[in-house]
């Protein structure tokens, strides 16, 4: 602890909110170590992300707590998806959310924080972003397997779940060949689809259906029915799970929603697969890696991401810069303010050169 640097923080709180991903334990890591090691702050470590902020769940968060934790999966201080500002249905206002943040500013000032850490994903960093209009000193940092975070060219989380779900696309390869049968991988992205786009390539994917492209079931079949006439006898559809097809993007979000209730699909995968059959007559089964894609242990891109993150938080802490996210922008780590990614998702661009990478291997995208 000698040497210590001048930091404008003393005592910082820190949480984790939204799903788990891996490189929530390194990013931890990386903030505490730093901020203890290099400037000697307090750290409290706040249980389930705001809600433990709401409910009083906090403790003391020393440098032997996060020994040891780079390498795990998950996070070691729970997560929630408690959204404080959210009204609840037809309600114009709503007393108990309200309540809710104003625990959390009563609750910033009895910890006596000079700073809330955040790590999340579009909503956390949204959360983050009013807490800061209601006076409020946050810093975020962008975690999410789907990518889809304005702000930043990449976030912590993605490349593991990208690597888990390459693996079990080439691992379908075996069987799919084996039985000559199309199989439907459905991977996360409810918005984006970028994980789907980026896994389907890697996995040298026939079919790869994102969000952004609705997707025409009479192309896919032609498709399909033209790699086996070339003596391709499978095929691997990669599938976003908010992929959707042309007459659905065609409809309003309620209509849409009474559609899919009415087809009785437990998934976009399955349905995607009945479709495929329908209209080919080939042997087609579904697949849906589901939380598989958010567990276990981080890569080590997405250690060293999540470590110069919470490293780069440490020194705007220490500088008193509040009211940002820190973001990967090329080769650096630099702070955006938080609105930029406040209520914004960042989707698979229309001229993004892995969309022509995809097309220029003969992947079909559904149009």
């Amino acid at each position: 602890m000698g040497n210590l640097k001048h930091s404008a923080t003393g005592t910082f709180g820190i949480l984790t909110a939204g799903g788990d991903c891996p490189g929530l334990n390194a990013a931890i890591r990386g903030v505490c170590r730093a901020a203890y090691d290099r400037y000697g702050m307090n750290i409290v470590g706040i249980a389930n992300g705001y809600r433990g902020l709401i409910e009083e769940n906090w403790r003391s968060l020393r440098p032997v707590d996060v020994y040891g934790i780079l390498t795990r999966g998950g996070t070691i201080l729970g997560a929630s998806r408690e959204k404080p500002f959210k009204v609840k249905k037809g309600e114009s206002d709503s007393e108990i959310e309200l309540d809710k943040v104003a625990a959390i500013k009563e609750n910033y000032k009895k910890l006596g924080l000079d700073c809330l850490v955040v790590l999340g994903g579009n909503g956390t960093n949204t959360t983050g972003y009013l807490l800061s209009q209601e006076g409020l000193n946050v810093l975020g940092l962008p975690k999410t397997i789907d990518n889809d975070i304005v702000g930043t060219d990449r976030t912590f989380g993605f490349h593991s779940a990208l690597a888990i779900g390459t693996e079990a696309i080439d691992r379908l390869h075996s069987t799919a060949q084996s039985h000559s049968r199309v199989i439907v991988i459905e991977l996360m992205g409810h918005k984006a689809g970028w994980l789907a786009l980026y896994a389907g390539v890697a996995g040298g994917g026939d079919v790869i259906l994102i969000p952004e492209i609705p997707y025409d079931i009479a192309v896919i079949a032609r498709h399909l029915e033209k790699r086996a006439g070339e003596g391709k006898t499978f095929s691997i559809v990669a599938v976003a799970e908010g992929a959707l097809s042309v007459e659905e993007a065609a409809m309003d979000k309620k209509d849409r929603k009474k559609y899919r209730e009415e087809t009785g699909f437990p998934s976009i995968g399955y349905r995607v697969a009945r479709e495929i059959e329908e209209e080919t007559g080939m042997e087609t089964r579904a697949t849906v890696l589901g939380y598989v894609q958010r567990g276990g242990i981080p890569t080590a891109s997405d250690r060293v991401l999540a470590t110069s993150l919470g490293t780069a938080a440490a020194d705007l802490l220490a500088q008193g810069e509040y009211g940002k996210m820190v973001a990967l922008a090329g080769d650096s780590i630099k702070p955006v303010d938080l609105s930029v990614p406040a209520g914004k998702v960042k989707t698979v661009p229309p001229d993004h050169y892995m969309l022509d990478t995809a097309l220029a291997v003969g992947t079909c995208l559904g149009y």
